[in-house]
């Protein structure tokens, strides 16, 4: 009877599911953010041009970190981890500065900064709720939007093949590749539902790379070599170097990271009925600062909740931790497995374009959401959308732009979304103040988001 009674007044968030459960649910997170965990180290791998070993180095690593962090996350200790049902993994905001960090200062200063600014992430968690106000809606959709936009020309160097200077370059057997890979996804996305269309993006692939592999466009010799069992160890590109410059541009990412943390937090309490309040948020922000910490002494990335999980939470209406938590140890495993991370390497550049199209384009139109709910009239919010779109489209356009700055300036700079975002900030503050018309903003993006989420229900 007592038992009976403590069940009951369990919240859902802890509650323990049977095994089976755990996995089937756990599996399904890994699924649903698989592709968007290993196209970051895939990314910075081929800009700096390092070999398919190393490349098979970095994915190992980052599975690894990204079931680290969950873990950290979801099950907590100490003052330490938001304790719901989060996922995290390597975020997008971080992608072109550590490009830039990594070819102007090699691949241990990216690595330097990542410690850095994880430790400096884990000690202002606590007192980043009083600049919270610098982010209101109209800026954390602008830096959304921005990211989504500067990562769009790598889908489409994929879709080309990779290398522009290629002879075979955006050839018809590429594209092909690319607009079929595509086309599933668009077909899946359109015609499942719940779990096969929080997947498309992987079917895509699967499918995409099974044709690549009928038409002789994949090479499977790196498969052949990698061991079946790994240890990812500390330091295994060499000791950390610590420049200026880069950690200033990492620390501005951790700042949007942040942000985006706060919003997945707060939207992922709501929906499992706990409520997010300043002490919760700071153990969120804590966490991801200690795993972006631990992902710099393990080769890998600075970490963020997942957004399309915070998705997968609210349409399964799955709530425990737990459940996430089993996901961390999937996760895990399969960063200790070489020959799975061998195989995510031999997907054809044209097949990861297709797929990365609507991944990357997926980005923007979430920022077009989020700023759909912003008041734009009456105020100066269109020009501060637009000003932030347009500096951060300033090396998207021409990379060397800034070359007669100093390298560390350039560093900052030469990152489209960190210098979109400090525009977005600084307008903000300008045209808004630090008062009541952001607060109000917020205030109607929150109204507006539980009238969605009720109405779905």
């Amino acid at each position: 009877m007592n038992s009976t009674a403590v069940k009951e007044a369990l919240h859902p968030v802890d509650e323990m599911l049977a095994p089976s459960k755990l996995f089937a649910y756990g599996l399904q997170h890994v699924l649903a953010m698989y592709a968007g965990a290993v196209a970051v180290p895939i990314i910075v791998a081929q800009a700096m041009g390092m070999t398919p070993h190393q490349l098979i180095q970095l994915i190992n690593a980052d599975l690894f970190t990204c079931g680290i962090a969950t873990l950290i996350q979801t099950l907590g200790f100490w003052k330490v981890g938001a304790r719901i049902p989060m996922i995290q993994g390597v975020t997008f905001a971080s992608v072109t500065p550590m490009i830039m960090i990594g070819t102007q200062n090699g691949i241990t200063a990216i690595y330097g900064s990542i410690i850095v600014a994880g430790l400096v992430t884990f000690f202002i968690a606590p007192y980043f709720s009083r600049l919270i106000r610098l982010f209101p809606p109209v800026v954390t959709g602008t830096i959304i939007t921005i990211i989504g936009i500067t990562l769009l020309p790598v889908s489409v160097r994929w879709i080309g093949g990779g290398n522009p200077a290629a002879p075979d370059f955006a050839s018809p057997m590429h594209l092909m590749l690319a607009a079929i890979t595509l086309c599933i996804v668009i077909a899946i996305y359109r015609y499942c539902k719940g779990f096969l269309s929080n997947i498309a993006v992987l079917i895509g692939l699967f499918f995409g790379t099974i044709l690549a592999i009928i038409l002789g466009q994949v090479d499977f010799i790196e498969v052949g070599k990698a061991d079946w069992v790994g240890i990812v160890t500390p330091f295994m590109f060499g000791l950390p170097t610590f420049d200026a410059g880069s950690i200033i541009s990492m620390v501005i990412v951790m700042l949007v990271v942040m942000v985006e943390t706060t919003g997945d937090c707060m939207a992922i309490g709501e929906i499992v009925g706990r409520p997010i309040g300043r002490t919760n948020l700071a153990r969120c922000l804590r966490a991801d600062g200690l795993s972006t910490l631990i992902g710099g002494l393990f080769n890998s990335f600075p970490y963020t909740a997942f957004a399309q999980n915070v998705g997968l939470v609210a349409v399964t209406r799955v709530k425990s931790r737990f459940v996430v938590a089993a996901s961390g140890l999937i996760l895990v495993c399969l960063g200790m497995f070489p020959k799975m991370a061998a195989v995510v390497a031999s997907i054809p550049n044209s097949v990861l374009g297709g797929a990365g199209l609507a991944m990357f384009g997926m980005i923007i139109a979430s920022g077009v959401r989020s700023l759909s709910k912003v008041k734009f009239d009456g105020n100066y919010n269109l020009m501060l959308v637009a000003i932030s779109i347009g500096m951060s489209m300033i090396t998207l356009t021409i990379p060397n732009f800034f070359q007669n700055f100093p390298p560390a300036a350039r560093i900052v700079l030469n990152s489209g979304i960190t210098l979109g975002s400090m525009t977005a900030v600084i307008l903000n503050v300008i045209f808004n103040g630090f008062g009541a018309d952001q607060t109000a903003s917020q205030t109607v993006d929150k109204k507006v988001y539980v009238t969605e989420r009720n109405e779905g229900h």
